[in-house]
């Protein structure tokens, strides 16, 4: 098995894009469009390579772009949780990684044809999961990419899982907007997400991502970004058809993102705008995820297996796996011009 070399790259008349073994993250990735514009949606985090970056958890080490969580979400304290919540929160697995262990180390490189790159990465003995696969493959006829993910367990489980797609925005103030379509309900956080960095008023409801009630008073429109707020946000969305788009205003395109909605029935919005002022994130970080779940806001598995209120309004927030059956999804992220 190949497991050298940490990046390796694809072109093809449309783009190129790169992989990353840590996390086996997809950025940064370049569309040529139609029009013969070249674009770059995906987000690269400004910490990698800085004094200290290589002692941070293996997700944050060099965050960008898109890539599989299994499990989805972490553990947080239960302190100023409402009652409906706290009561069925409970502490980290001993061994629970922030966002899965796909997410904090290195995949191990597969043979390819080379018209797509593929990774693999076993689990600890002792985790349900045996190991996860990942296949990206442009599109020979368009600016776009396709995404397998596998996973193969040990022993029948029920797990949350995600997909953690993450774009950058133009540096204007609502000059990019996000295109959700129709959907059933969003929710707002219960708690803070960042400590002094909430914007939404927490544990409520809304029908529409431009009005979306705010914890000062009023609405915010929460579809125009970056938003002109230092927040730290996270709005979780139930019902949509299984596809998102961003559409950059200031650079002229759009990038759409489809997924099988039956195995990720809600959208997790992450609104990362300058609201962490801890190391490595320096106020400086602002990023859109766009994140296909099967989980209660991302809040780790203990929570997510418990009737937590989400699950219990009908919205799985945990898959079943067999060991009879691999799980398979695929997905796609395209761009084109406004």
């Amino acid at each position: 098995m190949k497991t050298g070399d940490d990046y390796r790259g694809l072109g093809w008349a449309h783009g190129a894009l790169t992989v990353q073994r840590l996390g086996a993250m997809l950025a940064p990735v370049t569309f040529v469009l139609a029009d013969g514009r070249q674009v770059s949606p995906m987000h690269v985090a400004p910490w990698a390579g800085e004094p200290g970056s290589e002692a941070l958890p293996g997700i944050l080490r060099k965050l960008r772009g898109e890539w599989p969580c299994v499990p989805f979400g972490y553990s947080v304290p239960t302190e100023g949780w409402p009652e409906n919540w706290s009561r069925i929160m409970g502490p980290p697995e001993p061994d629970e990684e922030i966002h899965g262990h796909s997410s904090n180390h290195a995949w191990d490189w597969r043979d390819s044809d080379g018209r797509s790159l593929s990774l693999t990465l076993d689990y600890p003995t002792s985790s349900p999961v045996a190991h996860v696969e990942r296949t990206v493959t442009p599109d020979p006829s368009a600016p776009a990419i396709d995404i397998e993910f596998r996973v193969i367990v040990r022993r029948a489980c029920r797990l949350p899982i995600g997909l953690h797609p993450v774009f950058r925005l133009p540096t204007q103030t609502g000059a990019a907007a996000l295109e959700l379509g129709a959907f059933d309900h969003g929710r707002t956080y219960p708690n803070d997400v960042e400590p002094g960095a909430a914007l939404f008023t927490g544990n409520t409801t809304f029908a529409d991502l431009t009005s979306v009630p705010a914890r000062a008073g009023g609405l915010v429109d929460a579809s125009r970004l970056p938003l002109a707020a230092e927040t730290e946000e996270l709005l979780q969305i139930d019902g949509l058809d299984g596809t998102a788009s961003l559409a950059n205003h200031s650079e002229g395109y759009r990038v759409k993102l489809s997924w099988q909605k039956e195995h990720f029935p809600s959208l997790l919005l992450w609104y990362s705008n300058r609201g962490r002022k801890a190391e490595p994130w320096n106020g400086r970080h602002v990023a859109i995820g766009i994140e296909p779940i099967c989980s209660p806001f991302g809040l780790g598995p203990v929570t997510a297996l418990a009737d937590n209120p989400i699950a219990r309004s009908g919205i799985a927030t945990a898959l079943e796996f067999s060991p009879d059956r691999p799980f398979v999804t695929r997905y796609r992220i395209e761009a084109s011009a406004l």
